[in-house]
């Protein structure tokens, strides 16, 4: 029978700390409080399996303090324990988890003032330090996103090394719909996704679904979701030696879930997702680095028109509609959002959610959380959102820079590589690229260094290298496939970059 976590130390109950004591607090001292739900995490051991099930259905597994303040002393204490090998997690019914439960922080920040404010900015620092410890988690760990993935799922899986989508699975980051920034670690997952992809994502909340979520880079596997139990049985079967290092641990898991791969939809190859291309082409020439938000406003206006006489129509009505979703969002969100993916492609892990806690605490300050919160999720039936500013021409970049602006007391502490505690130290465990990205489908940097690298061969030798090198890992010759045939010209028989 699963294991409900009954840990009853009281610690850090919601309003009873200063943001500063929260956000200073070790991560270690996170305890479950007595007033929590008693069953909305369910943990279940079976030999060197963890499977952790997350437990709110009607609620579509929206994450709130009393699921963090469960899911992290379970970790550590999984993390130091020699039994545990491989970490599971999973959404009860049809979401693994379609975000945090933001009702509850508007309706607090709209009832409560300032007290409730301080309520949803511990919260934020609960969460931020619970997907911190995941990025930087010692034993493996699987996440099953089978089903809607959004907002705070997005935090307990995308960071993890293995991520497995199925033909259920509806990604989004929608937090520019409610007057909030794509969190959970967002600054530092969709500035490193193919080209301007994750900007697009950010920018207009667009919802992945099914295997696109795999071509896209999302997930790192795909399988059907009858297949789940059958993987979870055969995990728990795995068995490691002391010395086997954590590397070595996840190319046996890997091998271990491409042995359950049984094949891709034969009807949606990666060129007809948001992966690749007309569309993805003017994806990344809508949002190229360079642009502004005002340019790339301007950018949408001339392809929906159609300025070149060159862009297809399936790109005209592309570039329309996007423009009027951007139009839609809240003008403050949409420009913060742009700098924290300009300026999160620097960041490393650490100092992402350090950037990320102080934005979000400005956004309990700010009143578009509340309004586009309410206006959506809690008004019936749903309202149009009155934002403050009403437009992007209005939104300064003095106001664009409070967001970013640290004050001392709310520095998020985060745990050390060496087990202790540092602020800003150098011995935090930090990385400015995924260590375990190879888990994935080759990324487009990646092909792009091969075909540096290729002295005379055509694509078809560039596919197979990459086939052969990833061990004939299910899509990868779709993938580079894909990149090669839009990003490539084929010169004198030698393929080239197009620059």
């Amino acid at each position: 029978m699963p294991l409900r976590a009954k840990i009853l130390n009281p610690a850090m109950a919601a309003g009873s700390n200063t943001s500063k004591s929260f956000a200073s607090s070790p991560t270690s001292s996170i305890k479950e409080l007595p007033t929590d739900e008693p069953n909305d995490v369910l943990f279940h051991p079976h030999h060197g399996l963890r499977t952790i099930t997350l437990n709110r259905p009607k609620k579509l597994n929206s994450l709130n303090g009393s699921m963090a303040r469960k899911l992290i002393p379970r970790l550590l204490e999984y993390q130091k324990s020699d039994l545990a090998n491989v970490i599971v997690i999973k959404g009860e019914g049809r979401a693994f988890c379609a975000g945090g439960d933001v009702a509850a922080l508007a309706l607090a920040n709209k009832n409560q003032g300032r007290e409730g404010q301080q309520e949803s900015k511990d919260y934020f620092a609960l969460e931020y330090k619970l997907d911190h410890l995941i990025a930087t988690y010692t034993k493996p760990y699987v996440a099953f996103i089978d089903g809607i993935t959004m907002g705070g799922g997005v935090g307990l899986s995308l960071h993890a090394p293995f991520r497995i989508a199925t033909e259920n699975t509806v990604f989004a980051m929608p937090e520019t719909t409610i007057g909030f920034f794509p969190d959970v670690g967002g600054g530092f997952f969709l500035p490193r996704m193919d080209g301007e992809v994750g900007t697009y994502l950010a920018l207009t909340s667009e919802q992945v679904k099914g295997v696109d979520v795999f071509w896209a880079g999302i997930a790192t596997h795909y399988l059907h979701s009858s297949s789940l139990p059958d993987l979870e049985a055969r995990l728990a079967e795995l068995q490691f030696k002391d010395y086997d290092s954590l590397q070595s641990r996840l190319h046996v898991i890997d091998q271990t879930i491409e042995e359950f791969c049984t094949g891709l939809p034969h009807d949606s190859p990666p060129g007809n997702s948001v992966v690749g291309g007309d569309t993805r082409a003017a994806i990344d020439y809508v949002f190229q680095p360079s642009n502004d938000i005002h340019a790339v406003l301007k950018a949408l206006q001339g392809l929906a028109e159609n300025e070149s006489g060159s862009a297809p129509p399936e790109v005209q009505t592309w570039a329309g509609k996007t423009r009027k979703t951007i139009l839609s969002r809240s003008p403050t969100s949409v420009c913060v959002t742009m700098r924290q993916l300009r300026l999160g492609a620097s960041w490393d892990i650490a100092e992402t959610f350090r950037k990320e806690h102080v934005m979000a605490s400005r956004f309990m300050e700010h009143p578009d959380f509340v309004e586009g919160v309410c206006a959506l999720l809690v008004n019936k039936p749903k309202t149009t959102p009155s934002w403050s500013p009403a437009a992007i021409e209005e939104v300064t970049s003095e106001e664009v820079d409070s967001f970013f602006n640290a004050p001392a007391e709310l520095e998020l502490l985060l745990p050390s590589s060496g087990g202790g505690s540092g602020a800003s130290g150098s011995d935090v465990k930090a990385y400015t690229d995924y260590p375990h990205a190879w888990t994935g489908l080759p990324r487009e940097a990646e092909v792009e260094r091969a075909v540096g690298r290729a002295q005379g061969k055509g694509r078809e030798e560039i596919v197979e290298e990459f086939v052969k090198s990833r061990a004939g890992k299910q899509g990868v010759r779709e993938k580079v496939g894909e990149i090669l045939g839009r990003r490539t010209d084929v010169r004198e028989g030698a393929v080239a970059w197009k620059r």
